[in-house]
């Protein structure tokens, strides 16, 4: 028996009328999305936010449809709330008086991240050394009264290893040790405003806490950010003096050591800064060290460890992690400065 011949169905065509009822939806489609995506487009415009946190000045420059200061305001009033050593009822105050050892998630993630930063750096950065900084006070305002037997009493409440997280709570090895997180507070804030105005579709945005940045996308009219890195000197904020310009896309920048914290001796000029180990300032011909990393908390972190450990040491560190990029200012001994940088940072030098 022949098998019969297969054969296919050849698809009905489309009447005329239906044909054009299908294209005349479509265009209309097309009409109310582009009405909709020219209205949103004319509602954008560069926003600002700025004012006071964390003992210095913050500014939020973004492109939005719709006003976000008061999410801005939110996000820093929590961050404050969690890491601030000024506000007594905060939860790392609580945490240095013993008063709870329950951790919040700012306090986790940035303790999480202090652990690797101290690792990284063999100690450089500490979050422990809390009583050594109210020892020698703001500014090293105490300097002249700090006595080397005051040190070595407060040495045995410093170190990165005498803390840990616990499920929920931190258990520190000595019950008197304190917990300074003013060296990555504003970096990890700045990010804190970054994830909030990405939650809102914010795609351009420039934050600033205290000189510590993250910027992604451009400025209006397409225009780069361009952030300024200032001069080492006591006139730099007045004169507007910049030592350099880079263009900064989708990175964070943080920089340790300015203007206001030197001190002189013999003739030198050294930073404000404490060593964990010692107890005592570093003295060393570093003193501006500018860090660029993913996030602003990272680089803040690792910005106060290069002023810890000189440049030397800190060229080390940036050997072994070639994902952050760094900018030097040194004291050349003769009364002024030598810098030096990264290739990665000389890439993002602006003209």
């Amino acid at each position: 028996m022949d098998n019969p011949q297969n054969t296919k169905r050849q698809p009905k065509s489309l009447s005329p009328k239906l044909k054009w009822t299908i294209r005349l939806l479509f265009l209309l489609f097309l009409g109310v999305a582009s009405f909709y995506i020219i209205k949103r487009h004319q509602q954008m415009e560069m926003r600002t936010a700025q004012g006071k946190i964390f003992g210095t000045t913050y500014m939020v420059k973004y492109i939005s449809s719709e006003d976000l200061t008061q999410d801005i305001v939110k996000e820093l009033d929590a961050v404050n709330a969690s890491l601030s050593i000024f506000d007594e009822n905060s939860t790392i105050s609580k945490i240095n008086q013993n008063i709870t050892d329950t951790i919040d998630e700012h306090v986790r993630y940035v303790f999480n991240l202090a652990t690797q930063v101290s690792q990284a750096t063999d100690g450089a950065f500490d979050i422990t050394v809390g009583p050594l900084v109210n020892l020698w006070g703001f500014g090293f305002k105490n300097r002249g009264n700090v006595t080397d037997a005051q040190i070595d009493s407060l040495l045995p409440l410093v170190g990165y290893k005498m803390y840990r997280i616990e499920g929920k709570s931190v258990v520190k090895d000595n019950v008197d040790m304190v917990f300074d997180c003013g060296a990555v507070a504003k970096g990890y804030g700045v990010d804190r405003v970054a994830h909030a105005l990405q939650q809102h579709g914010v795609v351009d945005y420039m934050v600033e806490i205290g000189g510590e940045v993250v910027a992604k996308g451009h400025k209006d009219k397409g225009q780069p950010w361009v952030i300024g890195i200032s001069t080492p000197s006591e006139n730099a904020v007045a004169n507007q003096e910049i030592e350099a310009k880079i263009t900064l896309s989708n990175k964070a920048v943080a920089t340790s050591g300015n203007y206001l914290n030197y001190y002189e001796k013999d003739g030198k000029r050294y930073a404000h800064t404490i060593d964990p180990k010692t107890g005592r300032p570093v003295q060393h011909s570093l003193l501006s060290a500018t860090v660029i990393a993913a996030d602003c908390a990272t680089a803040d972190a690792y910005a106060t460890s290069f002023m810890v450990m000189g440049p030397e040491k800190a060229r080390q560190v940036l050997a072994k992690h070639k994902e952050l990029q760094a900018f030097f200012i040194c004291d050349d001994g003769k009364g002024g400065t030598t810098t030096w940088s990264t290739d990665g940072f000389k890439k993002m030098v602006s003209q």
